[in-house]
């Protein structure tokens, strides 16, 4: 049976970024850049204003006191009519051109205008690029200002913006199908009827999705009959990842692994030595074109084993096909109680935060919860992650570090 770590880098290793598309910026925002982004033109174009004022000639004014003579007035998105000359100054606004011959801005606090003159108050020296940002100081035309593989942050969406770019290359969002199995679930707004239960997962796993910024579609619950199921796995063969809750274990109607298999998926792995989520199933579809073959996952039907599978290999899986580098998503986290660890599996127990992390980059303290199973998911709900206890018999004392799988 697999280790964790064997797993994951199984997966990863199956999972390749999708091919780029064509997105508008509004729709790029989070994704990774596909392309290398330079400067279309000097920024600033021009010498600028920083500050609301007075633009002059610092030579004018190292004379304390002297009057300058006011010689008209520059508003952001004008440019001046004319060079400044000895002994001028012209009123200008933050973010307008400076006027050919000025070298400084004195700021409007700073200053006194009367009868047509204007004077600083009190006298002060100025020195030449003051309150100005020259042209080009912040980049230069042709230069590399993103390259392909950064993240879009609006920061750098604002970039993209500011460098003419309305549309951009992008590694684009995966899709994602969801398909629930089994004869004993009902959807959420239906009564169950003796021996059966609401369909929770389908519902937890769409919400962790769409918390990393996905649409998933979810599909309808899928009866443990090999003609509905195959059906409904079809659908959800055509997303780049499929996730099939249930059926994955070795009861007589877990009917997922063959079905799967039947359409084309190429099983990578069955079962991972972990505790909850151990029947953990991963294949490979076809290729669908010019993109990848659809990464299915067949997760443990019950709460715990299903969240534990998503955020330990799906979610890895998702940011390698969105060309996200990879990135371990465990922090390590302090005991807040001792805790006990028995067997040959690596363990994810259910945490909740007992204190942030400290101001001396102290990790945050975590409170092992209470839980009655892989079923429990109530545990899952009051949990904020998921302490990572690694095989083998031991005792593990308050204050300890660990790994720990946050729900983000």
């Amino acid at each position: 049976m697999l280790s964790v770590e064997e797993a994951l880098a199984l997966v990863l290793e199956t999972a390749t970024p999708l091919p780029p598309a064509t997105a508008g910026l509004a729709e790029a925002a989070g994704l990774v850049l596909a392309e290398d982004v330079p400067a279309d033109a000097d920024q600033p174009p021009f010498d600028k204003a920083l500050m609301d004022g007075y633009a002059v000639r610092a030579s004018d004014v190292v004379e304390a006191g002297r009057p300058l003579r006011l010689a008209g007035t520059i508003h952001a998105g004008e440019v001046a009519a004319g060079a400044l000359g000895p002994g001028e100054a012209a009123a200008i606004m933050t973010g307008a051109p400076m006027p050919a011959g000025a070298d400084a801005v004195v700021m409007v606090e700073h200053s006194e205008e009367r009868d047509g003159a204007v004077r600083l108050r009190p006298p002060r020296a100025v020195a030449p690029g003051q309150n100005v940002l020259g042209r080009g100081r912040v980049y230069r035309l042709g230069d590399r200002l993103l390259a392909a593989g950064d993240l879009l942050t609006p920061p750098r969406i604002g970039l993209l913006a500011a460098v003419g770019h309305a549309k951009v290359r992008v590694v684009p969002r995966p899709t994602l199908a969801i398909v629930p199995t089994g004869d004993e679930l009902v959807e959420p707004d239906q009564v169950p009827g003796p021996g059966r239960i609401r369909n929770s997962n389908a519902a937890m796993l769409a919400a962790v999705a769409i918390g990393r910024g996905l649409a998933p579609r979810v599909g309808p619950i899928a009866a443990d009959e090999p003609a509905v199921l195959a059906q409904a796995l079809a659908e959800g063969l055509e997303s780049d990842v499929l996730l099939v809750t249930g059926g994955v274990s070795a009861g007589r109607k877990d009917l997922v692994p063959a079905a799967l298999e039947s359409r084309g998926v190429r099983q990578v792995f069955h079962k991972v030595a972990m505790k909850p989520g151990k029947p953990l199933w991963f294949g490979s579809g076809p290729g669908r074109g010019d993109r990848p073959g659809t990464l299915v996952f067949g997760l443990p039907g019950n709460p715990l084993s299903g969240l534990v599978g998503f955020l330990r290999f799906v979610g890895p899986a998702l940011g390698r096909l969105a060309g996200r580098p990879e990135a371990d998503e465990t922090v390590p986290a302090r005991l807040a109680a001792d805790c006990t660890q028995h067997g040959d599996l690596t363990h994810f127990r259910p945490a909740a935060l007992a204190s942030p992390p400290g101001e001396a980059g102290e990790p945050a303290a975590i409170e092992l919860l209470d839980s009655v199973g892989s079923a429990d998911v109530l545990a899952a709900a009051r949990a904020d992650g998921f302490a990572v206890l690694p095989p083998g018999d031991r005792v593990f004392r308050r204050g300890e570090i660990v790994r720990f799988l946050p729900l983000r």
